[in-house]
């Protein structure tokens, strides 16, 4: 990657997405100066969440499979099971981490992290209510990064998680400068 170069992130959306899960690491990511590209998995631009908030895609995914990004994010809630039946975001998840980027996902997206097969062995978290399928769930760990991936519990851990990817991308001080910034945990 170029020094001067933003780091590049790739956020998927899809019908139920968490609203919170979403825009949080995606606001703190952009302040941090990433950017970032929300991809509709399903082709519309407008993609509705789970509190029926509406988030404007940036592109359809299919029109950026195969680009250059350094993190991928997935969001959680319901829309996880539709990412999970379609199966493209855990080939993508996959395709990435073979090529040493970085891959995120928060509440019950870890399940398709579990479905690439990127959690043998690895240390990891995600939404209680998954826990039946994903054994060795660290369920005390609000985020729990180990290699190339970060995963977090919820949506009530949302900040720490974006803060977290921050770290990664840009450096602990970045993160510790963008949460003195929203006023995080002082």
């Amino acid at each position: 990657m170029n020094a001067a170069a933003a780091p590049r992130v790739l956020c998927l959306l899809i019908e139920g997405f968490e609203e919170i899960e979403t825009v949080a690491p995606v606001d703190l990511l952009r302040r941090a100066g990433a950017t970032v590209t929300l991809a509709s998995v399903r082709g519309e631009l407008w993609v509705t969440g789970r509190c029926q908030m509406m988030l404007k895609a940036d592109v359809s995914l299919a029109e950026v499979v195969g680009g250059e990004f350094e993190l991928l994010l997935i969001p959680g809630g319901p829309g996880v099971a539709a990412l999970r039946a379609d199966g493209q975001a855990a080939r993508l998840a996959s395709d990435l981490h073979n090529r040493g980027k970085l891959v995120a996902a928060i509440c019950a997206a870890p399940t398709l992290l579990a479905d690439a097969g990127l959690l043998t062995g690895k240390r990891f978290t995600a939404h209680g209510s998954v826990k039946a399928e994903l054994p060795g769930l660290l369920e005390g760990e609000p985020v729990v990064e180990d290699g190339l991936l970060i995963t977090s519990r919820g949506a009530g851990t949302a900040i720490e998680f974006g803060l977290a990817l921050v770290s990664r991308l840009f450096g602990a001080d970045k993160a510790r400068t963008i949460g003195k910034s929203i006023h995080w945990r002082e």
